[in-house]
């Protein structure tokens, strides 16, 4: 006996489970279609006009910075501080033996002394023949001799006395103090060393005080608008490379060789990461002339958060005519600040998404 199909028993059943079913597998594009759109922040492309800059490798100095040498010879007996240290003026950074010279001061002091002793001898003297010649007991040559050797010993006690001060000041040479208040950047000698004349011991500046020097190409740094230099510092973090100069100086000379003025730049105070000899460099304007048509061109410019870095390719999302954001490769210019040159990949009227990583989900 054949058993007969469930639909000839239950056709209301499957039915219903065919709307059940239909329901169900509507339910999500209507729940999709009732979600809010999502609003892209974009930037429509227009060419801007500005002037173009030339970038010149820098260095960051310190302002204030000094050698610290040796003035005397001998072995180095104690070294109190180390790189990266700070020091007050007048510290004590190392000493050098000075034993030799404490005993020629010592001795000197002795001399000195004894040059007093006989001063005041000769001065008690010469006092005695003045009374005698008033007395009219000796004539005036002897008076004359009197004073004479009066005068001479006197001499050879000053002359004693300033030996004996610059001995003093000699053995002081062996204690190495600290011209300034700063940060100890180098220290090229080490316990035990023999320290010559002229060696240097330390460098120490002045981190208060900083400064970016450049050699700028003639043409360029004569350029009387030196207030739109701008300076870049990639090793600073915060606030960012982008830093605006204090005071900004040229100097009066031209190297003869290169043909190029040194620019100095000095950076605001108070900069975290900056230290001497870190690499900079100096934005200046290029000078406008009548023969340089190139001085302003007609660029793009865009935020350089809406550019998307996939491996070596760069993209940007641009609406399409449906509302649609597309990911479009282009090249890339140089950056100024918080801004990226645009070569090639956008034309004037294209909207670009300032906000990726939302284009990217609303795709």
């Amino acid at each position: 006996m054949q058993m007969p199909r469930l639909s000839s028993f239950y056709p209301p059943v499957l039915a219903l489970l065919g709307c059940l079913g239909g329901s169900v597998a509507l339910l999500p594009s209507v729940q999709a279609a009732a979600a809010p759109a999502v609003e892209l922040k974009t930037l429509t492309v227009a060419p801007t006009t500005q002037a173009s800059a030339a970038g010149f490798d820098g260095v960051v100095e310190a302002v204030r910075q000094a050698v610290v040498a040796a003035q005397v010879a001998g072995n180095i007996v104690s070294l109190s501080v180390k790189v990266g240290d700070r020091v007050a003026a007048g510290q004590v950074l190392a000493r050098i033996d000075a034993r030799a010279a404490e005993q020629a001061a010592t001795a000197s002091d002795a001399q000195a002394a004894a040059a007093k002793a006989t001063l005041e001898l000769a001065s008690r003297d010469w006092d005695r023949q003045r009374q005698l010649y008033a007395q009219q007991f000796i004539s005036r040559a002897a008076l004359d001799r009197a004073e004479s050797e009066f005068k001479a010993t006197a001499a050879q006690a000053n002359a004693q006395l300033a030996q004996a001060g610059a001995a003093r000041t000699q053995s002081g040479f062996y204690v190495v103090k600290a011209p300034f208040s700063g940060v100890i950047a180098d220290v090229p000698v080490q316990l035990g060393d023999m320290a010559m004349p002229g060696r240097p011991l330390f460098t120490v500046y002045e981190p208060g005080a900083l400064r970016v020097t450049a050699a700028v190409a003639q043409t360029v740094a004569m350029h009387p608008d030196l207030a739109k230099l701008r300076l870049e510092v990639p090793g600073l973090m915060s606030p960012g490379p982008w830093v605006a100069p204090v005071r900004v100086q040229r100097l009066p000379t031209v190297d003869p060789t290169t043909l190029t003025m040194q620019i100095r730049a000095e950076l605001p105070a108070g900069l975290q990461g900056v230290s001497p000899g870190m690499f900079a460099r100096v934005w200046l304007p290029l000078p406008t002339t009548a023969s340089s048509t190139h001085a302003t061109d007609a660029r793009i410019w865009i935020p350089a958060t809406a550019v998307v870095r996939r491996a070596e390719v760069s993209g940007v999302y641009v609406l399409a005519a449906d509302g649609k954001a597309l990911l479009r490769q282009v090249r890339l210019g140089r950056s100024e600040g918080p801004q990226v040159e645009i070569l090639s990949g956008l034309t004037p009227g294209d909207k670009v998404a300032l906000e990726p990583q939302v284009a990217a989900a609303a795709r």
